[in-house]
């Protein structure tokens, strides 16, 4: 499964949501801004990395996320 896919799949356990598309923002498909602090939390336990602040906040899409994930993968 591809990084996009798992984060979609994360994005969407943790807010609810039944489905996402890649590119879609996520708080305007239903996700709120509650769960932010868990979806943060749950791609730092996926992926063993620290996402920093400014970063999670800036990507609001799947595909955003996934990118953010792949460059931390790289640094540890």
């Amino acid at each position: 499964m591809e990084h996009i896919d798992r984060v979609c799949a994360v994005i969407c356990r943790v807010g609810g949501l039944t489905e996402l598309g890649p590119d879609t923002d996520f708080y305007e498909a239903g996700f709120t801004s509650v769960r932010s602090l868990d979806l943060l939390l749950e791609l730092e336990t996926e992926w063993s990395i620290a996402i920093p602040d400014d970063r999670f906040i800036a990507a609001r899409s799947a595909r955003a996320l996934a990118e953010v994930v792949r460059d931390l993968e790289g640094t540890r």
